[in-house]
């Protein structure tokens, strides 16, 4: 992972790296035992005289869900096709179903492409959707390599090929502390992932020699929601000035959802992003972010766009 400003679409990263690790998928399902039962490692091509025979991955992945999960699984299933394409191996077949960004339309094409004969699922992208096709994958004895990032899902036959929310916070927070930033504050939302960072952030600010010196969370699922929030951490960067103590960063993750509006809100909230920092997590790295001027300049984690 790299340090990266944030001033770049993330289409062109998902593919790449998705055309990697979805050609590693499919050579894994050649081989006889499947990704490692102990490291998740995959194994490499069938060994010398093992015959040849058909193999069928399955991609499960959102193509009809509305906004970022439709473009994500319109990205993933274009990769996997190149990934196929320049494999060029007859006895590979992908099979692609649309998960529809749902537990319930995951399970439905988990099963499908069971009934059609599949050794190796990849996919789905999210946590709910990853437990609910877990079951049926387990029954089958197929492993599934799933894009979520919440390792609460991962083991007993299905792994992870994502990047993980904790050291992307951590990583962030080094490279913040390491530049000066020492002071911060913090904007979460009240959802899965709001719990699973907010404790990571506390303790990385901690052991960087930081303070956290406001913090507010925020209701998931209305955009202005976040603004009670932001103007209370206006008041106390406000507070920190007039002190002679600024704070130097405001910890904001999340993704497009959370920082499109977030974006809108900044001038209402009498927020300066030119003199405040502004960090996050991978999720800023989406399409069209730096068209945002509230944005631009952002640091967040990610892997390194060569």
């Amino acid at each position: 992972m790299a340090y990266v400003t944030l001033r770049f679409g993330a289409l062109q990263a998902i593919s790449r790296l998705a055309a990697a690790v979805l050609c590693a998928g499919l050579l894994s399902a050649c081989s006889t035992n499947g990704p490692d039962s102990q490291t998740g490692s995959l194994n490499a091509e069938p060994k010398a005289g093992q015959d040849r025979q058909m193999v069928k991955v399955a991609l499960l992945v959102p193509l009809s869900a509305q906004g970022q999960p439709g473009v994500i699984g319109k990205s993933l299933k274009q990769a996997a096709e190149l990934a196929l394409f320049e494999r060029d191996n007859p006895n590979l077949q992908l099979i692609v179903k649309d998960d529809k960004g749902t537990p319930e339309g995951a399970k439905a094409a988990a099963e499908d492409a069971l009934k059609s004969g599949a050794t190796l699922i990849l996919g789905p992208v999210f946590a709910k959707s990853v437990i609910a096709v877990t079951p049926a994958a387990r029954k089958a004895g197929v492993p599934v390599i799933a894009f979520s990032n919440d390792r609460q899902v991962a083991g007993n036959g299905v792994y992870l090929l994502s990047f993980q929310p904790t050291p992307e916070v951590e990583r962030i927070v080094t490279h913040a502390t390491s530049n000066g930033k020492r002071r911060f504050a913090a904007l979460i939302s009240q959802d899965a992932f709001g719990k699973l960072v907010e404790p990571t952030f506390h303790n990385a600010v901690s052991r960087s020699g930081g303070t956290v010196v406001a913090f507010e969370n925020y209701p998931p699922g209305s955009a202005n929601a976040m603004l009670e929030p932001l103007r209370k951490i206006s008041a106390a960067i406000a507070a920190a000035d007039a002190e002679g103590a600024p704070i130097d960063a405001i910890f904001v993750p999340g993704g497009q959802e959370q920082l499109e509006p977030l974006g809108r809100l900044l001038p209402q909230a009498k927020i300066d992003p030119q003199s405040v920092k502004l960090i996050g997590t991978g999720g800023m790295d989406y399409p069209n972010a730096g068209r945002d001027a509230g944005l631009v300049g952002a640091w967040y984690p990610g892997p390194d766009p060569r």
